[in-house]
């Protein structure tokens, strides 16, 4: 079976329609769901509530991670996460005539 990973050169990385950072959201979060699945059932907690917790957790982060790369594209999510760090609208408290003066010279003062 073989996979093609990467469809060009110059084009960024692209796996069964998962581009760019989604990719790596998908595998990080599929490890990360491998991990929890791991931990419960070490700790005890009954065989099938385990399989039940990982089949569910992968689902729901299959579904997401494609829903994500459907709606906000290659380039998208990191434009949304870039504009929560904007503000949205600056505050200037000073007075109008300040903004256009041009600012004073300091005097030195010899000692």
């Amino acid at each position: 079976m073989e996979h093609n990973i990467n469809k060009g050169i110059g084009k960024s990385v692209e796996f069964k329609g998962l581009k760019a950072q989604y990719l790596f959201i998908f595998a990080g979060g599929l490890l990360a769901v491998f991990v929890v699945f791991v931990i419960l059932y070490m700790i005890g907690i009954d065989q099938w509530v385990c399989i039940g917790f990982g089949v569910i957790a992968a689902s729901v982060l299959v579904w997401l991670t494609f829903n994500l790369n459907a709606k906000y594209g290659e380039h998208g999510l990191m434009k949304v996460l870039a504009k929560r760090q904007h503000p949205r609208y600056l505050i200037n408290r000073k007075n109008s005539r300040r903004l256009f003066q041009r600012p004073k010279k300091k005097e030195v003062r010899d000692a």
